[in-house]
C-alpha cells in the first residue's frame, strides 16, 4: 500500500492524471545506479540457471529496483519485474514481449544464437501429390487438351494446315476421353463447357482450312445446336463462308440472315460486315437490286470504302448514270480515320520531339495508315476508270466530271494521275495525238507530275521512232525529277538508237543506283555490253537479273546467245533447257536447240527438237529445210516429200522446192509422178533449165514423144541464157572501162570522189517469206526474243543430179539456201521504261512506265 498514492477529494480530476505513470522495472536511465544489474554485468550472477518454483514469482525475489521517483524499495512478487524464466510444473513459461528474440534463460550455456533455426538443417522436401487419384488424372488430361489446341494454333498460323489438323483431332479424342473419364467418377456436373466448345470450334476451323468443308458443317452444326454453349449462333456466319466457297449462294444467304437476326443491335460492326456479305453474294447471284438495298444501307449506317466501291459497281451493272455519280461522291467522302502526315514531319529543333516522330515514322501503326490511304485510292482511281465513259456522252468529258470532283475532295493529289489515265485511255484508243495533247498539260504542273507525263511522252515519241522529240522530252523528265530512273531509262534508250553504246550504259548505271530494283536498266545495260563486245560484263548482268526475275524467258534467252558466243555450246544448252520450262511451245527454242545439237553432231537430238518446233510452227523455212534433208541422207525420200510440199506452200514462187518435191519422187522410184511434177514445174517456170534437162531424162528413159518436143525448148532456153550472161559481161566491161577513163581523166583533182558502199537489203516480196516474220505475225506466238534473227540460216541440201549424170548420183552439189532477215535481232534491242506492249514497237517487251500505268 505505499505504492499507493490517494487523491484528495478536494482536489479537481486533472485528465492527464497518471499519464507519466509507468512500471519502473522498465526505466533504463539509471541503469548504471542499479546494483543488481551492475553485478550481473560484471560477474556471471546473470548467467546463472533460473531459480525453480512451485508458483510463480521473481528470479530475484526482494532486490531493489530503480523507480521513477528516484528511491530505491523492494518489490514483492505481485509489484515486482515480470517473471522472464520461471518454470511451473516442468512446463517452460511462453514467451513475452520483453525477452529478446532467440534469448531464453533456460538455454543451456554454450549454446549459439540461432534465432532463425538454421542449424536443424534444410527443410524436408515437398510431399508429392498422389497423380493417382480421379481429380489429379482429370487435370492432366485437361491440361493435355489445352496444349493440343495451342499447338494447332501454332501449326496453322505457320501454315502447315495438315499438322495443324491432326493436332485438332487428337485434341477432340482427348476431350472426349475426359468426358467419359468425369461420368465414371460421378462428376459429370463439373464438365467443362468451354475446353469442349474449343476443341470443337479450332477442329471446324481446320476442317475449313483444309477445304474439307462438309466435316467443317457437320461440326459446325454439332456446337450449334447445342444450347449449352452461349452466343453458338455467330458461327452460322462461318457456316455461310462456307457455302459460299461452295457456290451454294442461296444457302449462304439463308444462314448470313439467321446469324443477322441472333445478333442484337448492340453489336453494329458484327451486323455490318454481314450486311456486307449479303450484299456480295448477291453480286455473284447477279441480283443487283438486292445488293445495292445492303449496300445503301450500310452506306447511310457507317460507310467504308469497300462497300461504296461494290456499291458503284452494282449501279455501273445496272447502268444507272445519276446514281454512279452520286454513288462516287459518297466514296469520295468517305472518313478514312487517320491522321495527317503533316505530324510526321519535324516542326521544331526539340530533339527529344524529333526523336519520337523518327520512332513513329514507320511503325506499324503508321503503315496501317498508308496501306488504307493506298487501298483508298486504289478503289477510287479504279471507280473513275471504270465510270468515266459511263456517266458523260464521252469519255473524256467523263474523266474531266470525275478530275473535279477529285480536286475538291481529300484526295486532291489523284486528280493529276486521273489525267494520266485519261492519256492512258486515248493510248488504247489509238488517238496518238489526244494523248500526247493531254500529257503537253502537265508541263506546267508540279515537279512529280511533270516528270511522269514527260516520260510518257518520251515513250510515245519514241514508239513513233521521233527519237529527237523523245530525247527532248526525256531530258525534260530528268530536269523535273533527276532521281526518276524511267526517264533515266528511256535518255539512254535515245542514246542507244544512235549507236553511242558507252554513253547509254552510263544513263543506265544511274538509274540503277536510283533504284537497284529497276530490271529494265539492268536488262538494257546488258545489251550494251552485248554491243560494245564486253561479253564477260553483259553475261554477269543477265545472271542477276535472272535471280530476279526467275522465270523470265527473255533474260534466259540471253544467257544462252552469250554462252553460245562464248563458245560454251553445253551452258547455252542447259539455259535453253530451262527456258523449255518455262516455255514449252516456243518453236524458235525447239529450233535453236536442234541447231546445237546438229553443231554437236548428235543428230538424233537435233531431228526430236527440229521435229517438236515443226509441230508448234510448222511454217519455218529453216526447220522445214533441215529436216528435209535429214530424210534424204537417212534415205526416207518419201518422208522428206511432205516437208517440201509444205515449202511450196509457203514460198510458191521458189522453184527449188518444187524441184525437190520431184527429185524426192524421181529417187524413190516413182518416176510417173516425177514426171508429172516436172510437167508441173515447166508449166509454172518454162525457162528452168534444170527441169527441162529431167524431163528430157525422163522422157527419153521412158521411150516418151515429148521427149523432141522438151529439147528444142532446152536448146531454145540455155541459148538465151548464154545471150543474157553475155550481155551482162559485156555491160560490166563497159562500165569498168568507163570508170578507168573517168578516173584517168580527173587524176589531177585534188581528191579521189568516195562512192558509198553497196549495202546488202532484202526487197519486201522477198521478206514476206521470212518465217521468223510469219512466226512473229501469224503463228500468235510471242517471240520471247527467241529467233536467233539476223544471222545467216542455211541447209546444205543435196541437189538435183546434172544432165549427164545417173539418177543416183554418187557425187552431189550443194544448195546454199539462205535468207537475212530484214527486220534485223529483235531480242537485242532496248526495253524502254515502259510496261505496255504495243504492236507498233520493234523493239521487245517495251512497257510502259510506272507513272504511265499505274497497278
Amino acid at each position: 500500500m505505499e505504492n499507493v498514492h490517494l487523491v484528495p477529494e478536494e482536489e479537481d480530476d486533472d485528465l492527464y492524471t497518471g499519464y507519466n505513470d509507468y512500471n519502473p522495472t522498465f526505466d533504463s536511465e539509471d541503469l548504471h545506479n542499479d546494483v543488481g544489474f551492475q553485478q550481473a554485468v560484471r560477474t556471471s550472477h546473470g548467467r546463472r540457471p533460473p531459480m525453480t518454483a512451485k508458483y510463480p514469482g521473481t528470479a530475484i525475489g526482494g532486490r531493489p529496483i530503480g523507480t521513477a521517483y528516484g528511491s530505491r524499495m523492494p518489490v514483492g512478487t505481485a509489484m515486482g519485474r515480470p517473471m522472464t524464466g520461471a518454470v511451473q510444473d516442468g512446463a517452460a513459461r511462453p514467451m513475452t514481449a520483453v525477452r529478446a528474440a532467440g534469448y531464453s534463460s533456460s538455454i543451456a550455456r554454450g549454446s549459439v544464437f540461432d534465432p532463425l533455426g538454421q542449424s536443424k538443417g534444410p527443410a524436408p522436401p515437398l510431399e508429392r501429390q498422389n497423380e493417382d487419384t480421379p481429380e489429379e488424372k482429370i487435370k492432366i488430361l485437361e491440361k493435355k487438351v489445352n496444349d493440343l489446341i495451342e499447338e494447332s494454333c501454332l501449326a496453322h498460323a505457320h501454315g502447315d494446315l495438315q499438322l495443324s489438323l491432326e493436332k485438332a483431332k487428337e485434341a477432340g479424342r482427348k476431350e472426349r476421353a475426359l468426358v467419359r473419364q468425369r461420368e465414371q467418377t460421378g462428376t459429370a456436373d463439373h464438365i467443362n463447357l468451354d475446353l469442349t466448345y474449343s476443341v470443337l470450334f479450332n477442329l471446324a476451323n481446320q476442317y475449313a482450312s483444309n477445304d474439307m468443308y462438309t466435316e467443317a458443317l457437320n461440326t459446325y452444326q454439332v456446337i450449334v445446336k447445342n444450347k449449352m454453349f452461349n452466343n453458338a449462333g455467330r458461327l452460322k456466319v462461318n457456316m455461310a463462308n462456307i457455302y459460299f466457297k461452295q457456290k451454294n449462294y442461296t444457302k449462304a444467304i439463308k444462314f448470313y440472315r439467321m446469324a443477322l437476326d441472333q445478333i442484337s443491335n448492340a453489336h453494329n460492326a458484327m451486323r455490318i460486315k454481314i450486311m456486307q456479305n449479303i450484299g456480295v453474294v448477291f453480286i455473284h447471284m447477279g441480283q443487283y437490286s438486292d445488293a445495292i438495298t445492303s449496300f445503301e444501307y450500310i452506306m447511310s449506317e457507317n460507310p467504308n470504302i469497300k462497300t461504296g466501291f461494290n456499291l458503284i459497281l452494282c449501279y455501273y451493272a445496272i447502268g444507272d448514270r445519276e446514281r454512279m455519280k452520286k454513288a462516287f461522291q459518297k466514296l469520295i467522302c468517305v472518313p478514312l480515320g487517320i491522321d495527317d502526315e503533316d505530324k510526321y514531319i519535324p516542326a521544331n529543333d526539340d530533339p527529344h520531339a524529333n526523336m519520337v516522330i523518327e520512332a513513329i515514322k514507320n511503325d506499324k501503326l503508321h503503315q496501317m495508315e498508308r496501306d488504307r490511304k493506298a487501298l483508298a485510292e486504289k478503289y477510287i482511281m479504279t471507280s473513275a476508270k471504270l465510270i468515266a465513259p459511263a456517266i458523260e456522252s464521252s469519255f473524256a468529258a467523263g474523266f474531266d466530271w470525275c478530275v473535279d470532283m477529285v480536286k475538291g475532295s481529300q484526295y486532291v493529289e489523284l486528280a493529276n494521275d486521273l489525267e494520266i489515265n485519261k492519256a492512258i485511255t486515248y493510248l488504247r484508243q489509238r488517238d496518238f495525238k489526244q494523248a500526247v495533247e493531254t500529257l503537253k498539260m502537265f508541263e506546267k504542273k508540279d515537279s512529280r507530275v511533270k516528270s511522269a507525263a514527260a516520260t510518257n511522252l518520251s515513250f510515245l515519241y519514241f514508239l513513233e521512232k521521233d527519237y529527237d522529240q523523245a530525247d527532248r522530252y526525256a531530258e525534260l523528265a530528268m530536269t523535273a525529277d533527276r532521281y526518276n530512273p524511267a526517264a533515266l531509262i528511256n535518255k539512254g534508250n535515245t542514246v542507244f538508237v544512235k549507236e553511242d553504246y558507252e554513253k547509254a550504259a552510263e544513263f543506265y548505271k544511274e538509274a540503277l543506283r536510283n533504284d537497284s530494283s529497276c530490271t529494265e536498266a539492268l536488262y538494257n545495260l546488258g545489251l550494251t555490253y552485248k554491243r560494245l563486245g564486253r561479253l564477260e560484263e553483259a553475261l554477269d548482268c543477265f545472271l542477276k537479273l535472272h535471280a530476279i526475275l526467275r522465270n523470265s524467258a527473255q533474260v534466259m534467252y540471253q544467257l544462252a546467245n552469250l554462252y553460245e558466243m562464248l563458245e560454251d555450246p553445253h551452258q547455252a544448252i542447259e539455259w535453253l533447257m530451262q527456258l523449255t520450262s518455262v516455255t514449252p511451245t516456243d518453236a524458235q527454242v525447239l529450233a535453236k536447240l536442234g541447231d546445237l545439237y546438229d553443231n554437236e553432231g548428235d543428230k538424233s537430238q537435233a531431228f526430236q527438237y527440229y521435229y517438236e518446233s515443226y509441230r508448234y510452227f510448222p511454217s519455218n523455212i529453216s526447220v522445214i529445210e533441215w529436216l528435209g534433208a535429214y530424210y534424204i541422207d537417212t534415205q526416207f525420200c518419201e518422208k522428206a516429200i511432205q516437208y517440201f510440199e509444205r515449202a511450196t506452200l509457203i514460198q510458191p514462187t521458189q522453184v527449188k522446192w518444187q524441184l525437190m518435191v520431184a527429185s524426192c519422187y524421181r529417187r524413190s522410184g516413182n518416176y510417173q509422178k516425177a514426171l508429172e511434177t516436172y510437167k508441173d514445174i515447166h508449166r509454172k517456170f518454162p525457162e528452168n533449165v534444170e527441169c527441162l534437162r529431167f524431163l528430157v531424162r525422163l522422157c527419153t528413159d521412158m521411150g516418151l514423144k515429148e521427149v523432141q518436143d522438151y529439147a528444142t525448148k532446152l536448146k531454145k532456153v540455155e541459148k538465151m541464157k548464154e545471150i543474157r550472161e553475155q550481155r551482162v559481161r559485156s555491160g560490166r566491161e563497159s562500165s569498168a572501162r568507163g570508170r578507168r577513163e573517168g578516173s584517168a581523166g580527173s587524176g589531177s583533182s585534188s581528191s579521189p570522189i568516195n562512192t558509198p558502199p553497196l549495202r546488202a537489203s532484202v526487197s519486201r516480196s522477198e521478206a514476206k517469206y521470212s518465217p521468223v516474220l510469219q512466226q512473229g505475225r501469224d503463228s500468235g506466238q510471242s517471240n520471247h526474243g527467241t529467233s536467233a534473227k539476223g544471222e545467216r540460216l542455211s541447209v546444205k541440201l543435196k541437189t538435183l543430179p546434172g544432165s549427164n549424170e545417173p539418177y543416183e548420183a554418187s557425187t552431189q552439189q550443194e544448195i546454199d539456201a539462205s535468207y537475212v532477215d530484214p527486220l534485223g535481232p529483235q531480242m537485242q534491242r532496248p526495253k524502254t521504261a515502259a510496261r505496255k506492249r504495243t504492236e507498233e514497237d520493234e523493239f521487245a517487251d517495251e512497257e510502259l512506265g510506272d507513272d504511265l500505268l499505274p497497278e
